[in-house]
């Protein structure tokens, strides 16, 4: 079992950066990934790292602005978002899985969630 809980979200204006934070338990050596669901959306990918660090993952919304990074000695994953637009705005969750789908929603085949944090882009 893991537990995910999330940090970093707020209000921020347009072209501003917030890190996002999520910190795990329990058995944690799992691929890691960042989706956001805007309001009246569906819930989509926006970021993922593998296990080890090594490989990481980006929607082509985020690409170039957003970098996804983890600390495997503090158990955490970070999402460092730059450039911020109003249409980044959004409920940000924390996943974790063994064998993600990064792209193929709904459950983009990510095991455990953790509640969100809200991101919130003031044009």
């Amino acid at each position: 079992q893991v537990q995910l809980v999330e940090s970093g979200g707020g209000l921020v204006q347009a072209g501003g950066s917030l890190r996002l934070s999520c910190a795990a338990s329990g058995h944690t050596f799992w691929d890691m990934g960042w989706f956001r669901q805007a309001p009246r959306k569906e819930r989509e990918f926006a970021a993922g790292v593998d296990w080890s660090g090594g490989s990481t993952y980006y929607a082509d919304s985020v690409k170039g602005r957003f970098t996804i990074s983890r600390d495997n000695a503090k158990n955490t994953v970070y999402l460092q978002m730059n450039s911020l637009k109003p249409e980044d705005t959004a409920v940000y969750y924390c996943a974790a899985g063994a064998a993600p789908r990064w792209y193929v929603g709904p459950d983009y085949g990510m095991e455990f969630w953790g509640k969100g944090t809200l991101v919130t882009v003031s044009s």
